[in-house]
């Protein structure tokens, strides 16, 4: 049987820092496998519900609770304890009444939230590329890896709300003036604000956009801020 390519553990001392994990507990940490999200986007299952969320105290334990089928992640059951969680995914376990959301908060690229039982089957995802297939209907890919063919009216930089786990397309907020935006990196990571205007991108610097964030402005590239509502946000991202 072949076995699958890459390291199944990670230093400890090279983790994320939004992992939330102790760095002189032991040597090596359970790591994350090519997913959906970025590796240092992410956050493996069994760190999340062990050290994150602090539900299992043990690696032992995260392995009964995963390989058991508790774990859903965006609405379906995760059995690896590799899996990869990010922005935006919705977590939940059997038996337990929380639900989580993984957001960019306090500087940190990913936090956990709780979040109300009805909002459990929405999700915010950023549109990151489109293609036109030669049946003229559009392939839209999100920032959390999963694509879908739709006729819905798009454009790169804009957050569409899906539907968990049925993958549907409810609304699509544009990436324009007067929408509220979260910073989802770098030292903003987690400020909500409005745009003021966009920049379209040279051939030297990206397309950015004017962000005011309470009593400040600043300026960021578009590919590290996610619209989340015209007026006010769609879902609970704080």
């Amino acid at each position: 049987m072949v076995s699958i390519a890459g390291s199944k553990k990670l230093k400890r001392q090279m983790a994320p820092t939004f992992w939330g994990i102790a760095r002189k507990n032991a040597r090596f940490v359970v790591t994350v496998r090519p997913g959906g999200h970025p590796k240092n986007a992410s956050i493996p299952s069994a760190v999340l519900i062990r050290d994150t969320l602090k539900l299992v105290n043990t690696l032992r334990e995260a392995k009964s609770v995963i390989y058991r089928g508790k774990v859903k992640v965006d609405g379906i059951i995760r059995r690896s304890l590799h899996h990869g969680i990010g922005l935006m995914d919705v977590v939940e376990l059997e038996g337990m009444p929380e639900v989580y959301r993984l957001v960019p908060k306090d500087s940190m690229v990913l936090q956990p939230i709780k979040i109300n039982e009805s909002e459990k089957g929405k999700k915010l995802v950023r549109v990151t590329k489109k293609t036109t297939m030669s049946s003229s209907k559009t392939q839209i890919g999100f920032h959390d890896g999963r694509t879908l063919i739709s006729d819905v009216k798009v454009n790169v930089g804009d957050t569409c709300i899906l539907q968990i786990p049925e993958q549907k397309i409810t609304d699509v907020i544009k990436l324009e003036k007067g929408a509220q935006v979260i910073v989802t990196r770098g030292i903003n990571a987690g400020k909500v604000g409005k745009v003021v205007e966009i920049k379209e991108g040279t051939f030297v610097l990206p397309r950015r956009v004017l962000v005011n964030l309470g009593e400040r402005q600043i300026e960021i590239p578009v590919d590290i801020v996610m619209t989340i509502g015209k007026d006010k946000p769609a879902i609970q991202v704080e």
